[in-house]
């Protein structure tokens, strides 16, 4: 959502004292910027916002210059790798002050607060004012928006409810997961934002028509709470130097001073099963590289040298060739060269141990996916490791990438049409058959 954001002017609120929000949310920005869920701004002295700041989940609103609330909590919240269900409850009526504000996380309540300032009784809760504009994913101010994914944001004007109005248990895994809301009164301002309508991202499914304006490029996103998506690891990075991701770390730019060769890994990893992704060449800048890891976090440790960095990898050059230990640092004669504009498939068979790559649609070596055991044409990899979809730089120079991991877009831009064999995905060219995005679902089922 990275500059773009909704807004919504507010009707007369049931009940300024009492409101409930719920949302789902997975991170990619890390860092101690703010990250806005869901605010208001009617000036400087007037504000209140719903944020992670320094990774710690925080409210905080003035109202005539005071401050009137400020909870942070003691925690940090950092996977960018899965779904974060928060649910805060607001009551000022409540008699113990620390009953005004609750903060649920995947249906367990938070009791360690770094800020303990908690709203006075009778305290009107700003986002629910009568006649404010209602900002999900923007500060209303300093161009402070949130980048990452959102999926359900639910608004209840009037009442304080618990988590499990949104969430419960899965019964077989134990994990936290969504659930669609049922007999919830919504209050004059409630709302329920699904995101299900690509052309009309701010359509409200409560029931009350408070839709909302769409602002900038926001795009839906097959990534959802049931279904989490790889991305790239914006914790896997050199301690300094480290690449830059955005467009919910889908794109990184690869810093071109040492240990700037590392460009980024994929959250998720497998160790069985055949998988697919798409790598588009944004800025080549002459050094372009793509492939697998099976050492991640060393990967990032090792950022100083190409060589070093391919000791447990297997990558395709811009060049046309093909590293990996077995290589050298020489490399091998492997396939067409590549730059910017071109897309990158990869394709990992790791019940073979095969890796493939395809240069717009076209196998390179001649390589057939689905050739199994023979592996025709296809690049021998070490077996029994967990991979990695891999970026990197074959020399000091800076390069950008933007990676579909299956939700169909290269950045904010969609793919041009969708090829075959996607099972759900999104991919630019055909998915070799048997071949999978790598997300939750695939990997428990063919993982």
């Amino acid at each position: 959502m990275a500059n773009s954001y909704l807004s919504r002017t507010s009707g007369t609120a049931t009940n300024t004292d009492i409101c409930t929000l719920s949302v789902w949310i997975k991170r990619s920005k890390l860092s101690g910027n703010d990250e806005i869920i869901i605010g208001e701004y009617t000036d400087a002295s007037n504000r209140a916002k719903l944020l992670f700041n320094a990774d710690q989940l925080h409210f905080f609103q003035k109202t005539g210059g005071s401050t009137t609330a400020d909870v942070k909590t003691t925690r940090v919240f950092r996977d960018s790798s899965a779904w974060y269900h928060i649910v805060v409850a607001f009551d000022t009526t409540q008699s113990t002050s620390t009953d005004r504000i609750k903060f649920y996380i995947n249906g367990v309540q938070e009791t360690a607060f770094a800020n303990t300032s908690y709203p006075s009784s009778g305290q009107n809760i700003r986002i629910n004012e009568s006649s404010i504009t209602q900002l999900i994913g923007y500060a209303g101010t300093t161009n402070t928006y949130f980048d990452g994914y959102m999926s359900h944001v639910a608004f209840v004007d009037g009442q304080a409810l618990a988590p499990t109005t949104f969430g419960e248990t899965d019964s077989t895994s134990g994990i936290w997961k969504f659930k669609s809301p049922t007999g919830v009164t919504w209050g004059t301002n409630g709302f329920h934002l699904k995101f299900e309508n690509s052309g009309a991202l701010g359509t409200d499914s409560s029931g009350n028509s408070n839709t909302f304006t769409v602002n900038g490029n926001l795009k839906q996103s097959l990534d959802t709470p049931s279904n989490s998506y790889a991305t790239l690891n914006s914790l896997n990075v050199p301690t300094s130097n480290a690449p830059t991701f955005s467009f919910g770390n889908t794109k990184t730019i690869t810093m071109n001073t040492d240990p700037g060769y590392f460009g980024g890994t994929s959250t998720f990893g497998a160790s069985q099963g055949k998988w697919y992704t798409e790598i588009k060449i944004t800025d080549d800048n002459g050094v372009g590289t793509v492939g697998i890891t099976f050492d991640p976090a060393e990967k990032a440790r090792q950022g100083t040298t190409f060589s070093a960095q391919i000791s447990d990898s297997f990558v395709y050059a811009n060049t046309g060739k093909q590293y990996s230990t077995a290589t050298g640092n020489s490399g091998a004669s492997y396939g067409n060269t590549y730059t910017d504009g071109d897309i990158i498939g990869i394709a990992m068979d790791l019940d073979n141990s095969k890796l493939y790559f395809h240069k717009n649609g076209t196998y390179q070596n001649s390589g057939v996916p689905t050739s199994g055991s023979t592996g025709t044409g296809a690049i021998a990899i070490t077996a029994g490791e967990t991979y990695f979809f891999y970026l990197t730089d074959v020399g000091g120079a800076t390069a950008t990438y933007e990676c579909n991991f299956g939700n169909g877009h290269f950045g904010v831009t969609a793919i041009t049409s969708a090829g075959s064999n996607g099972n759900g995905s999104l991919f630019e060219y055909d998915v070799p058959s048997g071949y999978y995005a790598l997300n939750t679902k695939n990997i428990n089922t063919y993982g």
